[in-house]
């Protein structure tokens, strides 16, 4: 059974369907699994096992009378806490908001409808907001790979339950890297949709109850291999399931090596790791090719603290948002004086930005996204990396005292998370996380594939190919 659940979710499927295991059996298998990982990891949070079980039994029942069934019949998943599901409304890390009443998010009833058995909820940080899964409701996740780091954030606990192997499949969500960051620290698969792709009713944040579709915020897919992020994305996207779509011919694949930019930081064994993965590429046929910054990164990064900020800022509680109206004082003068888009000033401008300057951020997003098309005319791809360090330990500092060391001793801003997601997140380009390899302590390190405005299928089909032909996933030792 423990070999079963090691499987990918196209191959769980195969199972079920070939009846070599029943829904109910997996469900348990799952469950059970669960329950011996979950003082150490905490990843899943919050279970309804007597409705799945009801339903698995259902599946199981129309099965044995040969009923054509959903493409993900039986399976069982989790899903991040920050989605509404029946019996287990979003929490996004504040108890209260359980208290109530709710109805599938959009993405959840699409998975549902395609027969998904959810049974669990994953842990997350409050309001989806750090890059550690840890909130007072429900404490914090660790790292399969090291229990003394974080998993990533937001998308933690569905990173860490994929990577340990209690779940097949996720739905997650990205802002800034919250699916490419948890991908990345742990090992496993995810993608990134183009903006809008994906309806994000039901995701929590906005408040409960919103149909807004936020401004960078994307739904997008979790797995251990990229043949079930292509299965589960057109299932999210409520499309029809392309039958096993081919992957791309690396031999014919052009890729661009984006390593290096000023306002990026990034630590030297994260960066031998890439590079070591990019040689494998090349040795696989790819054509693999250092490129400068595709954009101005420096233009980039002001535009999108401020739109993030724009969207963030409507979350935060009215007392924080008058001290924010405060240091807007004292910040323009920073800035003048050089402070860079990572600053606190410019933090405190991004939270507090006027129409005027959120059209000004826009208009600079539009003119860099015009601007990156050369750049897909001569690659198919670009290969940069996700965070500028591997899983780091558990910091429970207030976040502005927070920083990142890299492994030659130098520290770096907390908010350098924010560096190497930006460009997919402020310009609403597809970006699929892969794992290229471990750090010589053992951690694992991400690239994200980043393709242009409706490439997700490109990005995509060239990851199964890495999948199939270079390097995938591999279990952590938890």
């Amino acid at each position: 059974m423990i070999d079963l659940l090691d499987r990918d979710a196209t191959a769980q499927l195969a199972a079920l369907a070939s009846k070599q295991i029943s829904a109910v059996e997996l469900l348990k298998a799952a469950l059970a699994r669960h329950a011996e990982t979950h003082e150490a990891l905490n990843a899943v949070i919050a279970a309804d096992p007597e409705r799945a079980l009801e339903r698995a039994r259902a599946i199981d029942d129309a099965r044995s009378r040969n009923e054509v069934l959903g493409p993900l019949a039986g399976l069982p998943m989790t899903v991040k806490d920050t989605f509404d599901v029946v019996g287990l409304p979003a929490s996004s890390g504040l108890a209260d908001l359980r208290r109530r009443q709710a109805e599938d998010a959009a993405a959840i009833a699409h998975a549902r409808q395609s027969g998904a058995v959810i049974w669990g909820k994953t842990n997350v940080p409050v309001m989806a907001a750090d890059w550690q899964s840890v909130n007072a409701a429900y404490g914090r996740t660790n790292n399969p790979w090291d229990l003394a780091r974080t998993p990533g954030g937001s998308s933690g606990g569905a990173a860490a339950a994929l990577a340990a192997r209690v779940t097949p499949l996720e739905i997650g969500s990205d802002i800034g890297g919250s699916l490419r960051v948890p991908a990345s620290f742990c090992g496993v698969f995810s993608h990134k949709p183009t903006w809008g792709a994906v309806s994000q009713r039901g995701h929590v944040p906005p408040h409960p109850g919103s149909h807004a579709e936020r401004d960078l915020n994307v739904i997008g897919p979790m797995a251990r291999s990229p043949r079930d992020l292509r299965m589960l994305l057109a299932i999210l996207q409520n499309g029809p399931l392309a039958p096993r779509a081919p992957p791309a011919d690396l031999k014919e694949t052009r890729i661009g090596l984006w390593l290096d930019d000023a306002n990026c930081p990034l630590d030297p064994e994260v960066r031998a790791t890439i590079e070591a993965f990019a040689g494998q590429l090349s040795q696989a046929g790819a054509t693999v090719e250092p490129i400068k910054s595709p954009v101005d990164m420096r233009a980039l990064l002001f535009a999108y603290q401020t739109l993030l900020g724009a969207v963030l800022g409507e979350d935060l509680p009215p007392k924080m948002v008058r001290g924010l109206e405060w240091a807007r004082l004292f910040a323009k003068g920073a800035l003048r004086r050089g402070a860079g888009p990572l600053s606190s000033a410019a933090m405190a401008m991004a939270y507090t930005a006027r129409h005027r300057e959120w059209m000004a951020a826009d208009a600079v997003r539009a003119r860099l996204r015009h601007e990156i098309g050369e750049t897909f005319e001569t690659w198919d791809a670009i290969l940069a990396p996700i965070a500028p360090v591997p899983a780091f330990p558990h910091d429970a500092r207030p976040f502005a005292r927070r920083s990142l060391t890299l492994s030659g001793g130098e520290t770096i801003p907390y908010a350098s998370m924010l560096t190497w997601i930006s460009l997919a997140t402020a310009l609403h380009l597809p970006a699929t996380a892969v794992p290229a390899g471990r750090t010589p302590a053992g951690l694992p390190v991400g690239v994200q594939l980043i393709g242009p405005i409706g490439g997700d299928s490109r990005t995509l089909a060239i990851a199964q190919a890495i999948d199939e032909d270079v390097r995938g996933f591999e279990p952590p030792p938890l």
